[in-house]
């Protein structure tokens, strides 16, 4: 998402803000686009993957929309306990780690079940 009351004709690292955690952008954290600018943080994917790819739970039941893909979901889904309404299917979470594991600008492993959370 955008900082509100950003300069869209001058945006800065830190007009861009995680839509789960809406922690600001500062260049030193990855960070993954969805549809209409929305984002989400490693360390917040990082929680999504546990809770759904891993530990194969769901926040909330089918029927909800994803920030990230805008589509209306019946897969497991993650649900931002900072903003209810950020909410990320399976799939976006799935595609989001693919992208950050395999970046080369990020050092961003896929988390495993032994691995905890930041």
């Amino acid at each position: 998402m955008q900082r509100p009351g950003a300069d869209l004709a001058n945006m800065q690292p830190s007009d861009f803000i995680c839509d789960f955690s809406l922690k600001a952008w500062d260049g030193s954290f990855p960070m993954v686009e969805g549809h209409r600018g929305s984002l989400i943080s490693g360390d917040c994917l990082a929680v999504a993957y546990r809770f759904v790819v891993l530990a194969s739970q769901s926040s909330l039941e089918p029927g909800y929309t994803c920030t990230m893909c805008l589509e209306e979901r019946a897969d497991p889904c993650w649900q931002s306990p900072v903003r209810p309404e950020a909410v990320i299917c399976r799939r976006c979470i799935r595609q989001s780690a693919t992208k950050l594991h395999t970046d080369p600008d990020w050092d961003w492993s896929k988390p495993t079940e032994d691995s905890k959370p930041e």
